[in-house]
């Protein structure tokens, strides 16, 4: 049995330092990669929680919204790692939708929790975000732009789940007379 307290107060923690850390504004897309398996205490993709889901999108939207920063959920392999967004996010970031819903065993628990929380939810195939939050070994860095930057936020689990994240910085170019500041 999960503590929902204990999750969703460790979730918040860990959101708002990333936020902090990742220098995120708003306008920005923010990822997030989830296995709710993982936080269960399974192994990713072998113990759905719908409820740890909802829970996840329902403690990071309001403060994500809040501020601004737009959601991408990210889905699983089975659905190509596509991920759930507004219509209106789509639409101001230019992505081209896709032909998918998210299912339980095909997406997962948070993105079936995006799509069901979400005003107009749609699914994109990919998204050149600038920051995300990786819980459970998801593999967001194909949704994070270049050039990325580890984040280690402040609490290092979420349930059984492995936290990272990922923030960006503009890449550095030219040769040996270049100046950055």
């Amino acid at each position: 049995m999960i503590n929902v307290k204990q999750l969703t107060d460790d979730l918040t923690d860990i959101i708002e330092d990333v936020i902090e850390q990742s220098h995120i504004n708003e306008g920005d897309i923010f990822v997030l990669g989830c296995s709710s398996s993982e936080i269960v205490g399974g192994v990713i993709g072998k113990q759905s929680s719908e409820e740890v889901g909802k829970l996840v999108i329902e403690t990071l939207l309001p403060i994500l919204t809040a501020r601004g920063i737009h959601l991408a959920v990210q889905g699983c392999e089975h659905i190509n790692r596509a991920l759930t967004v507004e219509r209106q996010t789509a639409t101001a970031h230019r992505l081209d939708i896709v032909s998918v819903v998210p299912a339980l065993h095909a997406g997962g628990a948070c993105s079936v929790a995006a799509f069901r929380q979400m005003n107009d939810p749609v699914v994109v195939e990919f998204v050149t975000a600038k920051a995300g939050l990786d819980i459970g070994d998801t593999a967001i860095g194909m949704h994070i732009k270049h050039v990325q930057i580890p984040i280690r936020p402040v609490k290092k689990e979420l349930g059984g789940a492995h936290v990272t994240a990922l923030t960006s910085r503009p890449k550095l170019i030219g040769g040996e007379r270049a100046v950055y500041q």
